[in-house]
């Protein structure tokens, strides 16, 4: 008997845990709509420090696609005002918050018993930002010609994605350490 009650107890705790870290996922997507959607392009491109924080937060919740997670929620909600250009929005959303949680992964940024490689974190988003901010710019310049080329520009979308990805990483990592790993 007091195996079955130590089992729902488990059971009940992992089940609360599981609901913190969807709700924080969902609310950290909505901070990434909040903070994209009202931007014009490219300038959405290149301020996008917040985005790389909470991806970089919603990777750490959740071991699998967090970061994707959050990235598709804000897209979604980002549709509702920016209906047009659909489909980019949902893709470039999606290859961003998969590079996320590619190279949080690939760079073994989580640390035992729940902290995270500071350097590894902040290189894994500089990397995932700069190459979706590229790939955003480039569709957005020469496929779909909604902006004039402008090397200038191009080279400003790659720096600001930089000091965004590093700045986003660093963030998470304190928010991270004096939060969000007590809670989940």
């Amino acid at each position: 008997m007091k195996e079955l009650s130590a089992v729902r107890s488990r059971e009940a705790l992992s089940l609360g845990e599981n609901t913190r870290k969807i709700t924080l996922i969902a609310l950290f997507g909505v901070a990434v709509f909040i903070s994209k959607a009202f931007l014009p392009s490219p300038i959405d491109k290149m301020v996008v420090a917040v985005q790389a924080l909470f991806l970089a937060l919603g990777s750490l919740l959740s071991r699998r696609f967090g970061a994707t997670s959050v990235a598709a929620i804000g897209a979604v909600l980002t549709i509702l005002v920016r209906p047009s250009l659909a489909f980019f929005t949902i893709a470039f959303a999606l290859i961003y918050g998969l590079l996320t949680d590619g190279f949080i992964s690939i760079f073994h940024v989580r640390a035992p018993r729940g902290d995270v490689r500071t350097i590894r974190l902040m290189a894994a988003m500089t990397v995932s930002t700069a190459i979706t901010g590229l790939a955003s710019y480039y569709v957005t310049a020469h496929v779909l010609a909604l902006v004039a080329r402008n090397p200038v520009l191009e080279i400003t979308i790659l720096l600001v994605g930089v000091v965004s990805g590093l700045l986003g990483g660093y963030l998470a990592m304190l928010i991270w350490r004096k939060a969000l790993r007590h809670i989940v």
